[in-house]
């Protein structure tokens, strides 16, 4: 249960630094955007605004994408266990071990290492549903499910 709750809390981290980062760069944008003085050189004004203007629409997208994040962890409970994985899962594998909620690398937890991965992806699609015992297979090598937490 303890393991479940820190993974959750560092997914929860890593989607909270996502927007952070975004919400500033479409801060810093607009302060861009703002700061372009008119001058004898109407193009360059106009394009330096554009630019800034390109710079808060990308920012704007990667604050949507970490919203959806958000989105994601707000439906894991991490005190429910199942014996068949679900979002929110921890399942341990012969090959490595693995955190269902979003895709957010490797985190290194109580000195195991975990792949968090999203149950959209490829490998999580097909890890959806399993227990212990079940294999699954996955760019030509197959993962044993040694346990479900």
């Amino acid at each position: 249960m303890e393991l479940r709750k820190e993974l959750f809390d560092l997914c929860c981290a890593y989607a909270e630094a996502r927007i952070r980062v975004a919400l500033e760069a479409m801060q810093q944008a607009q302060q861009a955007a703002n700061a372009e003085e008119k001058s004898t050189a109407g193009d360059k004004y106009e394009t330096g605004r554009a630019m800034a203007h390109l710079e808060k629409e990308k920012a704007a997208a990667q604050l949507f994408e970490a919203n959806k994040l958000n989105e994601v962890l707000h439906k894991i409970n991490p005190e429910v266990v199942t014996a068949k994985t679900v979002l929110g899962s921890v399942i341990i594998t012969d090959k490595g071990n693995y955190y269902l909620a979003i895709s957010a690398g490797k985190l290194q937890v109580q000195g195991k290492e975990f792949i968090v991965l999203s149950a959209a992806s490829p490998l999580g699609a097909q890890l959806i549903n399993r227990g212990a015992g079940d294999k699954v297979t996955f760019q030509g090598k197959t993962l044993s499910i040694i346990s479900v937490l």
